[in-house]
């Protein structure tokens, strides 16, 4: 029975994870949980799998808790430290790292420190500190396991082949809720709008970062560092359906490609399970039903969000990570009502323009770099 702890148990992928276990009785046990301030949501996940160690985002949120829990409440910690012990509870044989944004990055680092097995589904820690956590992976022996839908099927579409035989790696995109919408009328998207994302159930950032394709240029970093392929052989391909999740290219021209539904629990059982796989219960995949499979090149004129990822990694050091930041920043003050749809491209560029980056040399390092790039587009915002 595999052991583990999840970190960002009450947001989209800890819940769908909690439900894999939960579908696979007598696999999994799940010994610590670390989340925000879903409390209510957060004490039926305790009461369903008796952890043994649980963190929230603050001591409010930690009494809260207790008083829910009662007599029988597990260890309960908060803050970042409290998510850092989940990340490295002896007990856990494996970490699911799923905390939003570059605040999962400092757990995500205390899991790889402790030589935990880790599901990745934080991109920001690659994007944020990308060649340190690899590097330190590499040191500890730890295995990193994609989870993002399109970094999975990279890394199965690579299983059983020459790494050093892989001429680019292609990461689709659906095109995100605005992909048919005209230039003009960009500015007036309400957020309402930019979060009706056409096949994925997501979490509120990432289905922005979608609609942007700032996801996509954050993915190309993360690919850029988990797979160790340098930027300009990894290319975006816009698939509307998103059935064909990822492929890759090999020096012969032929390309590898895994399909699938658009579930997340496919992904995340992959990763929980691997090298094994478990049986779903989800619906098989149809292709003559699908009927047609339609691909095309994202558009940087309407959507010139994902090519500031390439230029980070261009600029190296900490761009990267002021550019995530920069991206937090002003994705919330959209959703706030704050600023236009429009605007989350152009002041993520100018952040990446008044950033001067430095060689990065330790995940403090990276978390600063972020948050200045926030607290940059939230002034610019404002």
């Amino acid at each position: 029975m595999k052991r583990l702890s999840i970190l960002g148990s009450t947001g989209s992928i800890g819940v769908q994870a909690l439900d894999v276990v939960s579908r696979s009785p007598g696999r999994f046990a799940v010994v610590g949980l670390a989340a925000g301030r879903n409390v209510e949501r957060l004490a039926e996940q305790v009461r369903t799998f008796r952890p043994l160690l649980v963190s929230v985002s603050d001591a409010r949120a930690a009494e809260d808790l207790r008083e829910r829990l009662g007599p029988g409440a597990p260890e309960i910690r908060h803050g970042e430290e409290g998510a850092v012990a989940v990340a490295s509870l002896a007990e856990a044989d494996f970490v699911l790292a799923a905390i939003s944004g570059g605040a999962g990055l400092r757990s995500t680092a205390a899991a790889v420190e402790a030589g935990k097995p880790v599901g990745l589904a934080n991109k920001e820690s690659l994007v944020l500190a990308g060649e340190l956590i690899m590097r330190r992976s590499a040191e500890r022996g730890v295995t990193l396991l994609p989870v993002d839908s399109e970094h999975s099927a990279i890394f199965q579409s690579l299983a059983g082949h020459n790494r050093a035989e892989v001429r680019r790696l292609i990461l689709t995109a659906s095109g995100g809720p605005l992909r048919n919408h005209a230039a003009d009328r960009l500015p007036q998207v309400t957020p309402a709008e930019a979060l009706r994302h056409p096949n994925w159930t997501m979490g509120a950032k990432i289905t922005i970062d979608s609609a942007t394709l700032m996801n996509k240029g954050l993915e190309v970093i993360e690919a850029r560092w988990l797979f160790d392929v340098p930027p300009g052989r990894i290319d975006i391909l816009v698939h509307p359906e998103s059935i064909v999740h990822s492929m890759v290219e090999y020096v012969d021209g032929q390309v590898v490609a895994q399909l699938g539904v658009s579930d997340m629990r496919g992904p995340i059982s992959y990763a929980l399970a691997h090298p094994d796989r478990i049986a779903l219960d989800l619906p098989p995949l149809d292709l003559a039903r699908v009927g047609r499979l339609t691909f095309e090149p994202p558009d940087p004129a309407r959507f010139p969000a994902f090519t500031l990822a390439y230029r980070a990694l261009e600029m190296g050091g900490t761009a990267p990570a002021a550019l995530s930041g920069a991206d937090e920043g002003v994705v919330e003050a959209f959703l706030a009502g704050r600023c236009s749809f429009d605007a989350i491209a152009r002041v993520c560029a100018e952040v990446l323009d008044a950033h001067r980056p430095e060689r990065l040399s330790s995940v403090d390092q990276a978390i600063a770099a972020s948050d200045w790039g926030r607290a940059e587009a939230l002034r610019r915002v404002r």
